[in-house]
């Protein structure tokens, strides 16, 4: 079954006959007063609303079990939350911002160490340790978009006994399912390209590892973040057009980079595979395409602020993957928790902005830019 398919079919209320399952909002369930037995007892240890989800996305990752959190953040922490005192993990120095908090906060609270590598392309095995437990990776990251060999990190990590993460947030499974390329569990920010309409926030984890699966089942029992009902049925019918929708924004999106690309009043433009031609062969080997989410930086005699103001159309707010295009400023955005070494060491320069990629009109859009560029020479 395509993914298209699947991602509109996978549910189906057979005991009813209708084409879109009920919600159910129970908080408890009556249980067999005999062997206090029952399919489910309370909201948080499961829902079959949260159920039906968490089908789907296992269905869209090609995965054994999916997992259904209130906020990406929350399956992050999900993720991390399998980790023993004295783990560490290696990270991206690129990573999303909210990642480098938990990190930075949280990891010590927990006896856990993260470690920041510039490239983890260039990851060898001198960079492991006997405390390596994972490697978390963003492909293609945030906001550089620069791309990371799966397969050989994969092959890097289980090596040395350490499981890898991928954070799919960008790519979603329509274009990159890093399962299937070896990775032991994927994460991703439902609020992003999954909902894809700025309107509600979760989470999700996917993983064919029974015994991850049951720290990941503990973690929502025991943690209590969970996706509420309503948002689980909400992400279900929104996961129905994620196909269509991120088509039309990859082709938006392709469109852009082009245009800006022969502007001499923008002096860098980042899309998967721009780094390098290495980078370039290695996201076309893992993914299906591009995306729509793409940074670039004005030319020093540009007024940024008077850019921003003069776009009519992409909103200037954090977050991404929405049906309307957003522009933000990671510097001091979505990566103002990071520090200006740490930016700098990522490459996320103070003056890059990045623009996730909407629906509308390629025409609009690009005339958009056109005159918000020329307000900004004035």
């Amino acid at each position: 079954m395509h993914i298209q398919t699947a991602a509109v079919q996978t549910l189906r209320d057979h005991e009813h006959g209708a084409v879109v399952p009920p919600v159910h909002l129970a908080s408890t369930y009556e249980l067999d007063p005999r062997t206090d037995d029952g399919l489910y007892a309370y909201q948080r240890g499961g829902n079959p609303t949260r159920a039906q989800l968490e089908r789907v996305l296992a269905e869209l990752d090609g995965a054994a079990h999916g997992f259904a959190f209130a906020t990406g953040m929350a399956a992050t922490g999900a993720v991390f939350s399998t980790l023993e005192v004295g783990s560490e993990v290696i990270l991206p120095a690129s990573v999303y911002g909210g990642t480098f908090r938990f990190v930075d906060k949280i990891f010590p609270t927990r006896g856990l160490t993260g470690r920041y590598v510039d490239d983890l392309g260039a990851l060898t095995d001198e960079d492991f340790t006997e405390a390596t437990r994972m490697v978390f990776v963003e492909t293609p990251a945030n906001p550089t978009l620069r791309v990371t060999d799966l397969r050989r990190i994969v092959e890097l990590a289980h090596r040395h006994g350490a499981i890898v993460a991928v954070d799919n947030t960008f790519m979603t499974p329509v274009l990159q399912r890093p399962l299937e390329l070896g990775a032991d569990v994927v994460v991703q920010s439902a609020t992003k390209y999954l909902a894809g309409h700025s309107d509600l926030l979760a989470g999700t984890v996917t993983t064919d590892d029974p015994q991850l699966a049951e720290a990941y089942a503990l973690s929502q029992k025991a943690e209590g973040g969970v996706l509420a009902p309503l948002d689980s049925f909400r992400l279900i019918q929104a996961i129905k057009t994620l196909p269509l929708r991120l088509e039309r924004q990859q082709d938006n999106a392709a469109q852009i980079a082009a245009f800006l690309r022969e502007r001499e009043d923008v002096t860098v433009v980042h899309t998967p595979g721009s780094f390098s031609e290495e980078e370039a062969r290695l996201h076309a080997a893992q993914a299906e395409g591009p995306g729509a989410v793409l940074s670039f930086e004005l030319a020093p005699d540009l007024d940024r602020v008077a850019f921003l103001q003069a776009l009519r159309y992409p909103a200037y707010a954090v977050s991404l993957g929405g049906v309307e295009s957003l522009i933000c400023r990671p510097a001091t955005m979505t990566h103002e928790a990071m520090t200006p070494q740490a930016r700098a060491t990522a490459g996320i320069s103070d003056e890059l902005l990045r623009l996730s990629v909407g629906i509308e009109h390629i025409d609009d859009l690009l005339a958009d830019l056109e005159q918000a560029l020329a307000a900004a020479a004035r």
